[in-house]
C-alpha cells in the first residue's frame, strides 16, 4: 500500500484525536442513531482530554451523514484531527468499523485505520455505449479522483432496420461510427493507463460497445480489462453493481499483494533483501533500505521505540540515538515505524499476525543491502 497519503498526519503538530467510528445512515430513524454514536465518541474524546475545536471537528465531520449526498452511503469513517482542530486525515473504511477508536494521544493511532481501510488499488472504470464512455479513475473503490466523459458522433448511430438499397450503406455507416467512437475512448484510457498504472480496468455498459472497445484496446492495457455485463450510460442507470465489482476487485488485488508480501519475505530473506525483527527493521528504515514495511495486524500495544528530531532518527534504546548523536523521545513502536516508512516512501503491507514467518510482529522487503545488512531469520 502506498502511504503516502498520511504525510499530512506526521506533518501537523499533536496530540492527536483518532477515531474509526460507525456512520452507517440506512435505517429510518438513522439521523437520530448517528447523533447518539458521535454524541458518545465526542464524550470519549472529552473525558480524555481532547479540546473542544478537535471534538468539534470529528463531530461535524461525522455528522455530515445527515446531510445525505454521497457521503451518508458510507458506512464507515476514519478521522485524525490535529491539535489545533485541523482534519489531517478524513478516509472511508471497508464496512463499519470491526474496531471502533476514539482516542486523543500524543500519537496517532493509525494502525487499527490501515487494518480497515479499503485497498488503495489505481484502477480505472468505464461505463460504455455506441456513442462515448464515461471514464473514472480511483485508488479507492467507489471514490473516484478523475472523472472524465469521452462523447463521439452519434448521427446515424443506429443500425437500420430496413431493407431497400440503402439498408447495407447505413449499417456499414453505424457500425464505421460505433468504431470511430470507440477508438477515441481507447485512446484516452490508453492515456491514464500510461500516466496512471492502473492494477485493471473495468469495462461495463453495453454489450457491443464492450466488445468493439476491447477488441480497440492496445497492447498497454488490453491485459488489465475486466468486463462485466451490468452498467449503462443512460439516466437513471444503477451504478451500484459497477461500484461493487470495483470493490471486489479492489479486495482481490489487496489480498493478493499481502500474500505476496509475506511469500516475498522468504524468497527475498534468501537473496539477503529481506530483515525481520524490530531491531533490524529500524536500522533498515533509518538507512532508508526499506521498499516495504511489512506490520502484522496485531502488535504489543507496549512496544515503544525513540524518535528523534525527524521521523527517520529512530532507534531501539537510547544508545542507537548516542550513535545518531541525538536524544530520543519514547513513542509508540507501530507510529514510530509508520513515520519513518512515510518519511522513506516505502510502502506498507497489514498483513494477519498468524500470516507472518515466526509470529514475528515486523519485518522489511529492502531495495538494498550493505554490509552491515542482517540476513532474514
Amino acid at each position: 500500500m502506498d502511504v503516502s497519503f498520511l504525510a499530512p498526519v506526521f506533518t501537523a503538530s499533536g496530540p492527536y484525536a483518532t477515531v474509526c467510528a460507525d456512520v452507517t445512515h440506512t435505517t429510518e430513524n438513522a439521523d437520530t442513531e448517528l447523533e447518539l454514536r458521535v454524541r458518545g465518541i465526542a464524550e470519549e474524546l472529552t473525558g480524555q482530554g481532547a479540546p473542544e475545536a478537535v471534538v468539534e471537528a470529528v463531530r461535524g465531520r461525522l455528522l455530515e451523514a445527515n446531510q445525505g449526498r454521497e457521503i451518508a452511503r458510507l458506512r464507515g469513517r476514519a478521522l485524525v484531527v490535529a491539535a489545533d482542530g485541523s482534519v489531517v486525515l478524513d478516509q472511508p473504511l471497508v464496512d463499519s468499523p470491526r474496531q471502533e477508536v476514539a482516542s486523543w494521544s500524543p500519537t496517532p493511532d493509525l494502525l487499527p485505520i490501515l487494518r480497515q481501510l479499503p485497498g488503495r488499488v489505481p484502477h480505472v472504470v468505464v461505463v460504455t455505449d455506441r456513442v462515448g464512455a464515461d471514464i473514472s479513475v480511483a485508488t479507492l473503490a467507489g471514490r473516484p479522483e478523475i472523472e472524465d466523459e469521452v462523447e463521439g458522433d452519434s448521427f446515424q448511430i443506429h443500425k437500420f432496420q430496413g431493407g431497400g438499397w440503402a439498408h447495407h450503406r447505413y449499417q456499414h455507416n453505424a457500425e464505421n461510427k460505433w468504431v470511430h467512437n470507440a477508438d477515441n475512448v481507447a485512446e484516452r484510457i490508453a492515456s491514464l493507463v500510461r500516466r496512471l498504472h492502473p492494477a485493471f480496468v473495468l469495462v461495463a455498459g453495453d454489450i457491443r460497445a464492450r466488445q468493439i472497445l476491447t477488441d480497440r484496446a492496445s497492447g498497454l492495457w488490453s491485459d488489465l480489462v475486466v468486463s462485466m455485463d451490468e452498467g449503462g450510460r443512460a439516466a437513471g442507470a444503477d451504478r451500484e453493481p459497477v461500484d461493487q465489482r470495483a470493490a471486489a476487485l479492489v479486495a482481490e488485488h489487496e489480498a493478493r499483494e499481502e500474500a505476496d508480501a509475506v511469500e516475498k519475505l522468504a524468497s527475498a530473506g534468501a537473496h539477503g533483501l529481506a530483515v525481520t525483527g524490530k531491531a533490524a527493521v529500524v536500522e533498515a528504515l533509518r538507512k532508508g533500505q526499506v521498499e516495504t514495511l511489512v506490520l502484522a495486524d496485531q502488535q504489543d500495544p507496549d512496544d515503544t521505540l525513540l524518535v528523534g528530531s525527524s521521523p527517520l532518527e529512530l532507534g531501539v534504546d537510547q544508545h542507537d540515538m548516542d550513535a545518531l548523536g541525538t536524544h530520543g523521545t519514547v513513542v509508540p513502536g507501530e507510529g514510530a515505524l509508520l513515520a519513518a516508512a512515510v518519511a522513506s516512501a516505502a510502502g506498507v503491507v497489514v498483513v494477519p499476525r498468524a500470516a507472518m514467518p515466526g509470529d514475528i510482529p515486523v519485518a522489511a522487503i529492502l531495495r538494498y543491502t550493505d554490509d552491515s545488512t542482517p540476513t532474514a531469520q
